[in-house]
């Protein structure tokens, strides 16, 4: 049997760097990925929050589509927001969308903008 010169048979330096080289791009794609998900569902959760708010302050108030949509924008950072308050013989709906820019690095080039939208209804009180 000839053996090579230099190298022991089995010999396997630098394999885990070149391993290591070729996973560390798709861990980070999939990392990035992960980041944006979570944005947009940080987004879904203030655009919920914003919509029962809304829901509230209208259901309080005289002007329901007036302070619903002020509650709506006052409670989250998210703009600009669409809010739209529907007033029925004893309920008030509020209804809040949001449309997410989807701006994370590389990600964000694959995907489209998310729109995230939530409604709340509630009971009308006398103002």
């Amino acid at each position: 049997m000839a053996r090579r010169q230099g190298r022991s048979p089995g010999s396997d330096h630098g394999q885990a760097t070149v391993e290591l080289a070729l996973c560390l791009p798709l861990l980070c794609v999939l990392l990035l990925g992960i980041v944006q998900v979570a944005v947009v569902v940080r987004d879904q959760m203030a655009v919920q929050l914003a919509a029962r708010e809304a829901a509230r302050a209208a259901a309080v108030s005289a002007d329901a589509a007036g302070s619903g949509a002020s509650a709506a924008r006052s409670s989250v950072a998210l703009a600009p927001l669409g809010v739209r308050v529907s007033v029925g013989a004893s309920t008030v709906t509020a209804t809040v969308s949001y449309v997410e820019h989807t701006d994370v690095p590389l990600i964000g080039m694959l995907l489209p903008d998310i729109t995230v939208a939530a409604s709340a209804t509630m009971q009308l009180e006398p103002p």
